[in-house]
């Protein structure tokens, strides 16, 4: 009776067995320089295996990178340049806008305030009288929304803020200066409302 052999000891195509096979494998990839078998304890995954890349592919992959990474670099601070100046334009609109808004709104108020002033001048604006408290209340609201009243008697005559309606000469005065305010200015931040009219005390020749 022919003895039962077992799957390692089957003849392969050929009549070499898998353990003639494995050998012959192994023999195989040692002919061949570049291969580097794994050593003990190790994988042939761990095992050394040689780079067909040389120094100059590498030294170029890299300056391709670097020059990706500028550019990329390039292009971010650009963008954040531009949304920069578009938030500075937006911001500077929204402030210009808001100082016409204020403006239109003050520009129905003047009237009230010169009628204030005229009251004050004739001596009817006295404290603890109803005027002198509403007077109060509007000049404070006039205050909150950045209206800045301007001229007094004493100020350098200024052309660019001061319309002159009368000129007076004064021999104690070296420079025009206002002699008295008919009208008051008033300034809204940087943009004027109303010029102020006054009297001018030019010197005398």
């Amino acid at each position: 009776m022919a003895k039962d052999r077992t799957p390692a000891e089957e003849p392969l195509e050929g009549g070499s067995s898998s353990a003639d096979f494995s050998g012959n494998f192994s023999d195989e990839f040692a002919e061949d320089p570049s291969y580097d078998a794994p050593k003990e304890g190790e994988s042939y995954e761990d095992a050394d295996v040689e780079t067909s890349m040389s120094d100059a592919d590498l030294s170029f992959l890299d300056a391709a990178g670097e020059d990706l990474a500028a550019e990329r670099l390039a292009d971010l601070q650009r963008v954040a340049a531009e949304y920069a100046n578009y938030r500075k334009r937006t911001e500077a609109n929204r402030e210009l806008d808001r100082e016409r808004a204020v403006g239109d709104t003050v520009k129905v108020l003047i009237p009230v305030l010169d009628d204030i002033d005229r009251a004050a001048k004739h001596g009817d604006l006295v404290e603890g009288s109803p005027l002198f408290a509403i007077a109060g209340k509007l000049r404070s609201v006039i205050e909150r929304l950045g209206l800045t009243p301007y001229g007094a008697a004493g100020d350098v005559f200024d052309p660019n803020l001061h319309e002159a309606v009368l000129q007076q000469p004064t021999a104690d005065v070296t420079v025009d200066t206002v002699l008295d305010v008919v009208e008051t200015g008033y300034l809204l931040g940087n943009t004027q409302v109303r010029v102020a009219k006054v009297v001018v005390a030019v010197p005398a020749s």
